[in-house]
């Protein structure tokens, strides 16, 4: 029992573990009595996710529940050796066709968030053609994109988040859901510079991409999402961690998560705040300089020389 789906202290939604079998008030729904809401647990993880569609649903269900992925009959049939839509090897399809930033549409995006520092192209690619489709739409319209890699501990590409822009790359696209993940994304990240002793991690991408470009020798990784930040696996030998949290309820709890499993680890863990909404806000209304001594006022002084360099 809790307040509500951002996990909010109180008792009005809560999970029915017995009583019928169908209907609202099933067993295994939930229910929020302030407001009326109710569902199954796929709707939560889709409100904790942001995922939307449902294949894409499915198969983060199936990865938080350690299930194997389904068998297709057919398997012998050409239609069938073509992996289905959200798992790793799609998402290794669509980052294999993706193109380098320079010059690209996602290159003027990230330079509109304040974004300067070269990243390399096995973490942020440019996609011209990356089917779109809202809900309620019937046929997917290609759009440009910006396509992040999401990797494990390993290195291995496991999925990846597509950023549709706007035909002038200024934003970006005008659409009910500009932002989606694919693949298998439970505790793993978008590795933007490579762990050592210390990792900075956080949420969003161009979050993560700010903090670098004011530090840019500090590693960082993005989570994508509240949901995951407190998920992912952290690497073996990590004695600093450092959890910049977006400045709202669901960054605050999401850092909680994640410093109690660190703190349990053995690891050091310090959260950095941004002034504004979050670190992107900052880098694009104080400058990166700025941003560079606000993070010096948090971080740990054994890595203080990392801001300078």
């Amino acid at each position: 029992m809790v307040g509500d789906l951002q996990n909010n202290p109180g008792r009005s939604l809560f999970v029915r573990l017995t009583g019928p079998t169908s209907g609202a008030g099933a067993s295994g729904k939930w229910t929020d009595s302030a407001t009326g809401e109710h569902g199954d647990l796929l709707d939560i993880i889709r409100e904790r996710t942001g995922i939307t569609r449902f294949p894409d649903l499915l198969n983060e269900a199936r990865v938080h529940l350690g299930r194997p992925q389904p068998i297709l009959p057919d398997a012998n049939s050409p239609r069938s050796r073509k992996s289905p839509s959200g798992t790793p090897a799609a998402a290794a399809r669509l980052f294999a066709a993706s193109l380098p930033l320079a010059g690209s549409l996602a290159e003027v995006y990230l330079r509109t968030r304040g974004v300067t520092q070269a990243v390399p192209s096995a973490t942020l690619r440019f996609h011209p053609k990356c089917w779109h489709r809202d809900e309620g739409q019937t046929k997917p319209i290609p759009r440009p994109a910006l396509i992040a890699a999401v990797t494990d501990g390993a290195g291995a590409l496991q999925g990846v988040h597509r950023t549709w822009l706007a035909p002038d790359g200024q934003d970006k696209a005008a659409v009910d859901t500009p932002r989606r993940a694919m693949g298998h994304l439970l505790g793993n990240a978008v590795r933007i510079a490579p762990a050592d002793h210390t990792l900075v991690l956080g949420e969003g991408i161009e979050t993560m991409l700010s903090v670098r470009e004011a530090a840019p020798s500090l590693p960082v990784w993005a989570a994508l999402s509240s949901g995951h930040l407190g998920a992912v696996l952290l690497p073996e030998g990590l004695q600093r961690l450092f959890i910049a949290i977006d400045r709202d309820p669901a960054g605050h709890r999401a850092a909680e998560r994640l410093t109690a499993r660190a703190t349990e680890a053995g690891i050091a863990v310090q959260v950095l705040e941004p002034r504004l909404g979050d670190f992107n806000d900052d880098l694009r209304v104080h400058g990166a300089e700025a941003l560079r001594q606000h993070l010096a006022q948090q971080i740990d002084l054994k890595d203080l020389h990392r801001l300078t360099i």
